[in-house]
């Protein structure tokens, strides 16, 4: 039996969300400048005593409430991890995974439990982690060694292998602050898997790279933990990758460990848990006219992994608890990274209809499908957030953000070399909508490719 290299027992994450006065602390800066100039004087009305030969308090007085509210990150997440095993760590955004890695890293402490560790730790958890910007690359591989403890003799004997896997090599002595988001991780990567360390974790910021370096990437840490014995903690929202790389899987859904197992099995929790949320929502819904019940991105590639030129088809389903006919349908796909985003309408397959509307509905199920015959959109994860809405009441009766997302790669037959185009655009896609059958193959691939 391998020993035992990571222990986590009962760790639970509290963070407080304080309020003033009763209001969010979103509610703008006229109302904190209001707050600020008035506490003074508000503390100096509290000293004023009351008059005692005429027993009457001041006419003023001055309440400054504030509230708070607890908000648990991770609550009683307890599991183990073997020297040598690759453990994915799954679950939607603000499940706690990155909260979950912050701790094992030693970046915060947990409100509650323990943790131990043996070895040293390399963390990747975004771009330019343990980075000094004005440093040169050469020099930050030198300073990255000294933090996980290694000599300069150490980091000399690899220092070769980590310009050559991050391909920096003409940047070398530029400050780092000039590299892009692209180069910092590559070095970043290289670094943290050249210098030796015994546990290696990599949160999401392999999305950054290219197709081409993240599965270099990815084969360096199959390497690492199948050759030299090292433990690997990998994040990830490529579900696929997961399920190639890792063995065990861990699930965090809320907060709390939701599942832990193989990573195949830990995988399909995630789909089930997807399908009920879609459950719970019709549940919470049935006093509107109507909700969604389904949305999924199918592409010819792997799931959830698009290449640019190629043809994609968004599904959507959308239940209906009494007749109506002023419903609304619009999807916005958008990419957090870059900002790139195209908006899409709901078209009437008979061209009867305006932009949006999508007729009478009866009570009941009802598939939409779009297909977009060539996704022109730049590198990146891209989510798709779709909204529902009621004329005839005049609001949102239902919206999805981020249920489904995909990712966009570059193509095989790219020419090696040329750059890809990334930055910040909004365009437009060609697109088709069609009417589905609830029994139509979109609909039926839901538990492979909803994401």
């Amino acid at each position: 039996m391998s020993e035992v290299v990571i222990q986590v027992e009962s760790v639970s994450k509290k963070y407080t969300i304080r309020r003033a006065n009763g209001r969010s602390s979103g509610d703008g800066i006229r109302h904190a400048i209001q707050d600020a100039v008035a506490a003074p004087w508000g503390a100096l009305r509290k000293l004023r005593k009351p008059n005692p030969r005429s027993g009457t308090a001041p006419s003023t007085t001055y309440r400054h409430s504030s509230a708070s509210e607890d908000f648990f990150a991770l609550r009683d997440v307890s599991f183990e991890v073997r020297r040598g095993e690759v453990l994915g760590i799954i679950g939607r955004n603000g499940a706690g995974k990155s909260t979950l890695l912050k701790i094992l890293s030693r970046i915060t402490e947990p409100t509650k439990g323990r943790i131990g560790i043996k070895g040293r730790v390399a963390s990747l958890l975004e771009v330019g982690t343990g980075f000094h910007p004005e440093l040169t690359g050469r020099e930050n591989i030198y300073l990255n060694g000294a933090i996980l403890g290694m000599t300069r003799a150490e980091v000399r004997r690899n220092f070769d292998e980590i310009v050559e896997f991050a391909g920096v090599d003409r940047f070398l002595d530029t400050p780092v602050k000039h590299y892009s988001s692209g180069m910092y991780v590559r070095l970043a990567f290289a670094v943290a898997a050249h210098l030796e360390p015994d546990i290696l974790i990599v949160d999401e910021v392999l999305a950054v790279g290219d197709v081409q370096f993240q599965k270099k990437c990815l084969g360096k840490m199959q390497e690492v933990s199948q050759s030299d014995g090292r433990t690997v903690l990998f994040v990830s929202h490529n579900l696929e990758a997961v399920r190639a790389l890792c063995a065990r899987g861990l699930y965090l859904a809320d907060g709390n460990l939701a599942f832990t197992g193989s990573s195949v099995e830990a995988v399909g929790q995630y789909f089930k848990a997807a399908k009920r949320s879609f459950s719970a929502n019709k549940e919470a819904k049935k006093n509107e006219v109507a909700c969604f019940v389904h949305c999924s991105v199918i592409v010819s590639d792997p799931p959830v992994q698009h290449r640019c030129g190629k043809p994609m088809r968004i599904s959507i389903g959308i239940e209906c608890f009494e007749p109506v006919d002023t419903l609304t349908l619009s999807l916005l796909v958008t990419c957090p990274e870059t900002g790139a985003s195209c908006y899409i309408h709901y078209t009437d397959p008979s061209g009867r209809l305006s932009y949006n509307e999508l007729g009478r509905l009866e009570r009941g199920s009802h598939f939409r499908s779009c297909l977009v015959e060539s996704f022109p959109g730049y590198v990146g994860e891209y989510r798709i957030q779709a909204t529902l809405y009621c004329r005839r009441q005049q609001r949102t009766i239902d919206q999805l953000d981020g249920e489904a997302s995909f990712e966009v790669v570059i193509p095989h037959d790219f020419a090696p070399g040329a750059q890809w185009p990334r930055g910040l655009c909004s365009f437009f896609v060609p697109h088709d909508w069609q009417i589905e059958s609830p029994k139509s193959p979109s609909n039926a691939c839901v538990e492979t490719l909803t994401y």
